[in-house]
């Protein structure tokens, strides 16, 4: 008798849930508010992108931009912005045939060797010191450097990308890897791991969350060291387009690409703040 009361009251329960996903039901008002502020940007940067954007174009009422044309007024702006578009855009590519290697380079480097010296503690003696002395250094000292010793510009700007990203990345994967428990590598032992399935299964994917705040504080040190590489020797690039505006003291195209630079800047950022939250589904 109670088992046909539980089928009878499973039934039921299934034939709601099948009524209430038929088309033309509406959801009920808080799930539909949910969905429309993850939709929606949050109000809060829409009311400081709107503070600012009033403040530019207030600020050029008051100023004459015949006699101070250092900031140019949205509209001026947006129009350079337009006609530099071809320019631009060959300009990222130039850019990312730089950023793509060094930091792809990064990545790869420091999380093997930060995961080894977490890992390993050996490897960890050796190259923790090492890296208390090498890490604070600020890697555009090594831009004149480099441009000195290494064959090419390319080489040389690609060099000082590897250096700003892998810091980061090495340690926060090292960080990761001594974060993980005693009791999965013991558990991994156990099951019979070798120390490399133990380093790719266990503690790789434990140590991910680090990884990718690693790779994210890498990411944004990586475009600030291609800009001020590219203003040194360039002869494209996202920073040589504004330098070389600023130099011909031409205003608007110089801060479009500015502007231009920070939207290229945030959309790979997001791009990656993307694959990290598809990658670590289980933090959610």
């Amino acid at each position: 008798m109670s088992e046909s009361i539980a089928l009878e009251g499973e039934a039921l329960a299934s034939s709601l849930v099948d009524k209430s996903a038929q088309p033309g039901k509406s959801s009920p008002p808080g799930a539909l508010l949910a969905s429309l502020r993850s939709r929606l940007p949050a109000w809060e940067a829409v009311v400081v992108w709107a503070v600012l954007f009033l403040a530019w174009q207030g600020s050029t009422l008051f100023i004459d931009q015949t006699t101070n044309p250092l900031l140019p007024g949205p509209r001026i702006v947006g129009e350079a912005l337009w006609d530099s578009l071809p320019e631009l855009w060959k300009g990222t590519v130039s850019s990312f045939f730089i950023l793509v290697p060094g930091y792809a380079l990064a990545v790869v480097a420091g999380v093997v060797l930060g995961l080894l010296a977490g890992v390993i503690p050996g490897i960890g003696r050796g190259l923790f010191p090492f890296a208390k002395v090498a890490a604070p250094i600020p890697p555009t000292v090594y831009i004149p450097y480099a441009i000195a010793v290494l064959p090419t510009f390319h080489l040389s700007a690609t060099f000082v990308v590897f250096i700003g990203a892998f810091w980061p990345v090495f340690q926060n994967a090292a960080s990761g890897a001594l974060a993980v428990e005693g009791r999965h590598r013991d558990n991994a032992r156990v099951l019979g791991f070798s120390r490399l399935e133990t380093l790719v299964k266990v503690v790789f994917p434990a140590s991910l969350p680090h990884i990718f705040s690693g790779m994210a504080v890498g990411l944004g040190f990586s475009f600030i060291l291609l800009t001020v590489a590219e203003l040194f020797g360039a002869n494209a690039g996202l920073g040589r387009f504004v330098q070389y505006y600023a130099d011909f003291a031409d205003y608007p195209r110089m801060v479009a690409g500015i502007l231009y630079t920070g939207l290229v800047t945030w959309l790979a950022m997001t791009g990656l703040d993307k694959l990290r939250h598809r990658a670590l589904f289980w933090v959610r």
